[in-house]
């Protein structure tokens, strides 16, 4: 699978970041220019894990995102569909608690976790409806989820640039430094095609969560939206 345009079938998904894992880490640093370590201490700061909260983190991968919420003393659960991407998780941080599993069916009971956070994955599960469902069903009343997204920045004119950039650029970049550069073509039309800011809202509110609210990354080129369970 290499189109946005195509049903996101999980097990081509799944497929699709196991042939790039090995090198995933890195070539998101070079494809992002270096922001991806901005918008993941934004991420951090949004979750506010605190010792002994248990924080759920879904599209995990190989745990990058996980490390900054285990340096709080939280417990943190990596989870992700790439049985490639957790093995190499697994090699490097063998302690943590890696666990397989589809947003759309989480393994896990009901109001389990203080936090359930997912940093670029939303785009790539099949239903995003359900994994929000999810996500609000396995978090404890008065917890949280974080979304760190890429979205639509807000000055047209960069916009119209930075379109360019997903087309034009970043192909040549990823066939250069990735080991599936078609992998990173279906993610650059999957982020033009994603919901704007307050679309993303909406359907935090359509699957329960209250006080949503995001703030802009990078003039919009990420946004990182919020919400809180009440009951």
């Amino acid at each position: 699978m290499t189109r946005a345009s195509l049903d996101k079938q999980p097990h081509e998904v799944a497929s699709m970041f196991d042939d790039v894992a090995a090198r995933y880490d890195l070539t998101n640093d070079l494809l992002s220019l270096g922001q991806d370590r901005v918008w993941r201490k934004a991420v951090a700061q949004a979750v506010d894990a605190r010792p002994a909260q248990k924080v759920l983190d879904l599209a995990a991968g190989t745990a990058t995102s996980s490390l900054p919420f285990t340096r709080t003393g939280a417990y943190v659960v990596p989870c992700d569909f790439s049985l490639g991407m957790l093995r190499v998780g697994k090699q490097r941080h063998a302690w943590m608690p890696f666990t397989a599993g589809d947003a759309t069916r989480l393994p896990f009971k009901d109001d389990t976790f203080d936090a359930v956070t997912i940093s670029f994955g939303l785009r790539n599960v099949q239903d995003t409806d359900a994994a929000l469902r999810e996500m609000h069903r396995v978090t404890r009343p008065g917890g949280r989820v974080v979304i760190c997204e890429f979205s639509h920045p807000t000055w047209t004119p960069f916009r119209t640039v930075y379109t360019e950039y997903l087309m034009r650029a970043l192909p040549p970049v990823a066939r250069a430094v990735s080991s599936n550069p078609d992998a990173y073509v279906y993610l650059a039309e999957s982020i033009r095609s994603w919901p704007d800011q307050p679309g993303l809202a909406g359907r935090l509110r359509a699957a329960g969560w209250s006080k949503v609210a995001w703030r802009n990354l990078t003039g919009g080129v990420v946004a990182l939206h919020r919400g809180f369970k009440v009951s």
